[in-house]
């Protein structure tokens, strides 16, 4: 019989790839770059406009000269899957950070047994906040070229909705691997 490890495989996993997903998803939340808009009409060849959920910013990438605050002369943000990403992309950050303080307390890498049951809880909260932040990133997705823009210019995915969409599914991966261990817990009782 050999002695099992002071804190199981599936928390360590969560432990690593949640706090991975909040940052990915804090930079895709905070960057204004859900989706690029370039060969506008009226405008040199090559301005880039990067419209985020918070701020829309102008780039003349000959010079890379960069203005943000932008004003939204299209209602952009006037928008429902803009909306919708205002609100669940701060709150999926919120509810994270929950998560990733439950499961800390779960697992207790300073005690010799963790408690299962406390980062079993922790997997689904940190599912939650994978599934608040994957939903508008996706709706987003979707309506990406219905959203308003000038008419003949050329629309492009940005970095942000990509990391926004990576750390929702780390933070998604590392909730389920924090449930396994209600299996723990089970198998305790």
């Amino acid at each position: 019989h050999l002695p099992s490890m002071r804190t199981p495989t599936e928390m360590i996993v969560g432990l690593v790839l949640c706090p991975c997903g909040l940052l990915l998803t804090l930079t895709g939340t905070l960057a204004p770059s859900w989706r690029q808009v370039s060969r506008i009409p009226d405008q040199p060849i090559d301005v880039v406009w990067d419209q985020g959920i918070w701020d829309i910013c102008r780039e003349q990438q000959s010079t890379h000269d960069r203005l943000c605050g932008q004003a939204d002369t299209l209602g952009y943000f006037d928008q429902v899957p803009v909306r919708v990403a205002q609100g669940l992309m701060p709150s999926s950050l919120v509810v994270t950070l929950v998560g990733l303080l439950v499961a800390a307390l779960g697992v207790r890498c300073w005690l010799p047994e963790p408690w299962h049951l406390l980062a079993g809880i922790s997997g689904p909260v940190l599912l939650l906040s994978g599934l608040m932040s994957l939903v508008p990133s996706s709706w987003y997705t979707h309506a990406l070229w219905a959203l308003p823009a000038p008419p003949g210019s050329t629309l492009n995915v940005g970095y942000s909705l990509v990391l926004s969409y990576l750390g929702s599914c780390l933070e998604i991966l590392g909730g389920l691997a924090l449930a396994l261990s209600f299996h723990h817990w089970c198998k305790e009782r």
